[in-house]
């Protein structure tokens, strides 16, 4: 006669791995597009100033970026404590605003360039001259349309 062993003692089967490289890949894929990476570095101190009424920027690749504030503790060796104007990752005066203006306003689509918005993002404590000086050279290079950033003020 024939013996019989009963099938329930090997165990599971290995679960197999052979699609698991796919699925890595396509989840890294997925971030890569997903995912924006941080365009500019801060070499300025910004306490925003808060406000009451805010509204929300719809596209924010039709923003161009103004920072205004004290230098941070890295960089006041070498420009001092006296609020400086940041364009991308450099320090720049009231005077690189207009290149600056006419250099981002090349990078956009043609369509897109009437919507530009500049938001100046300034400390707190910063003098309204600076500011000041910074809409009459954004009114020189036509960047009409000008967004002040702030935060939410709290109710308490």
């Amino acid at each position: 006669m024939a013996k019989f062993r009963k099938k329930g003692s090997k165990g599971l089967p290995p679960i197999s791995t052979a699609s698991l490289p796919d699925i890595v890949f396509m989840l890294l894929f997925f971030f890569m597009v997903s995912t924006t990476m941080k365009e500019v570095s801060l070499k300025v101190r910004i306490q925003s100033p808060q406000a009451t009424e805010l509204a929300k920027l719809e596209k924010k690749s039709l923003v161009t970026y103004i920072y205004v504030g004290v230098p941070t503790h890295q960089y006041k060796a070498l420009y001092g404590s006296e609020p400086r104007i940041q364009l991308n990752d450099q320090f720049a005066t009231v005077g690189d605003i207009q290149s600056y203006i006419a250099q981002e306003r090349e990078g956009m689509k043609e369509a897109d360039r009437p919507k530009m918005t500049t938001s100046i993002k300034a400390d707190f404590d910063c003098p309204m001259g600076i500011i000041t000086d910074i809409k009459q050279a954004l009114r020189k290079a036509q960047a009409l349309k000008i967004n002040y950033s702030a935060v939410q003020k709290s109710n308490y």
